[in-house]
């Protein structure tokens, strides 16, 4: 990830800081200022530990928050900082493309803002047991979900090496994706590999001097790709971004924060899909029905202040998008929710649930 040497520094020294909180508030604002008779609802796909929502929560009264997080931790955390919001909020062990099904569970049909703060979060990086950090020795583990089979223990143990070199160079850019791959497929032909210290020097190996002297940590290009995919996160955002989109209701507003050029890919294609005239070229007029359903209101990817990443150096590598819905595709159908805190339906699938 573009910036992860960043972002483990600046989880070491600061802790949990949200990422460009004030841009975030005021991007989000208009959106959660509904008329004084409807409550405002707020989606935090990736919960965390709960900055960005607690911050939403205080300035909006009338805002109620359903958040996500396939991290039972970030879960159990978040529950206890937002005790000060008890009956305003509703928590779900989901990942970000289940948003639907958890917003059906609740039933909502539409909501008035989402934010997505991607990648790895701080106290991820911070519990070293979890095997995201280089830095750290630690099992290789991986997963933000930790209740799910696949590990990247597994994933270096038993993929191939077209299929490591495969993940390395398409999820972590890695220049070097086939050596470091036939470099772990060997050293794991003497003993399995189990832990990041080992991992770290086989990858070190593989790549030449010259290299290693530029770029930063050697291991950060291949712990992005192995931590991708062990939690699908590419996939599911392909995925989550349009059927956050979906569910925006008029004048909702959508922002993400990216750490890394392949998830700024992704949502760049995803609101440029949404915010594009597709009338023919050789029409005089434009056809309302092609007309685009939302606005960007971001000019390209916005970044950090310096002033930002000189106190919170995990927001170097942030590029911030959002979008407002400005046509209906459909026929509104209003907002309706059960109270947030009461049991959602029964007949949940999957590993998620409401909290």
């Amino acid at each position: 990830m573009h910036g992860d040497d960043e972002r483990e520094e600046g989880s070491r020294a600061q802790g949990h800081v949200p990422v460009m909180l004030d841009r975030i508030l005021a991007l989000l604002a208009p959106a959660l200022s509904v008329p004084s008779d409807e409550d405002a609802i707020y989606v935090d796909a990736t919960l965390g530990l709960a900055g960005h929502a607690a911050a939403v929560l205080a300035a909006h009264p009338r805002a109620r928050l359903i958040g996500l997080d396939r991290d039972t931790t970030a879960l159990e955390r978040s529950r206890q900082r937002l005790e000060p919001y008890a009956g305003r909020f509703a928590l779900a062990h989901a990942v970000y493309d289940e948003l639907p099904r958890v917003l059906d569970e609740l039933g909502v049909r539409r909501v008035h803002a989402v934010l997505f703060d991607l990648g790895v979060s701080s106290p991820q990086l911070d519990e070293a047991e979890r095997g995201f950090a280089y830095s750290y020795d630690a099992p290789l583990d991986m997963r933000m979900d930790r209740t799910q089979r696949l590990t990247a223990e597994e994933v270096v143990n038993t993929y191939s090496v077209a299929d490591l070199t495969r993940i390395l160079r398409d999820y972590g850019e890695e220049r070097f994706a086939r050596r470091v791959a036939e470099a772990i497929v060997r050293e794991r032909g003497r003993a399995p590999l189990t832990s990041t210290a080992r991992l770290v020097d086989v990858v070190r190996g593989a790549i030449p001097a010259a290299s290693r002297r530029t770029g930063g940590h050697p291991g950060k290009r291949t712990f992005q790709a192995l931590r991708m995919e062990v939690n699908g996160e590419l996939a599911a955002l392909e995925r989550a971004v349009p059927a956050a989109l979906d569910v925006l209701a008029l004048g909702g507003r959508i922002a993400v924060l990216s750490y890394h050029s392949l998830e700024d890919r992704i949502v760049k294609r995803a609101l440029a899909a949404r915010t594009t005239d597709t009338t023919p070229p050789d029409l005089p007029v434009p056809l309302p029905e092609l007309q685009p359903r939302f606005r960007l209101l971001t000019r390209g990817a916005e970044q950090p202040s310096d002033e930002e990443t000189e106190t919170n150096p995990r927001a170097a590598s942030a590029r911030l998008r959002a979008a407002e819905r400005i046509r209906e595709e459909r026929r509104p159908r209003g907002i309706g929710a059960m109270p947030l805190g009461e049991e959602p339906p029964s007949g949940r699938s999957g590993a998620g649930g409401i909290a």
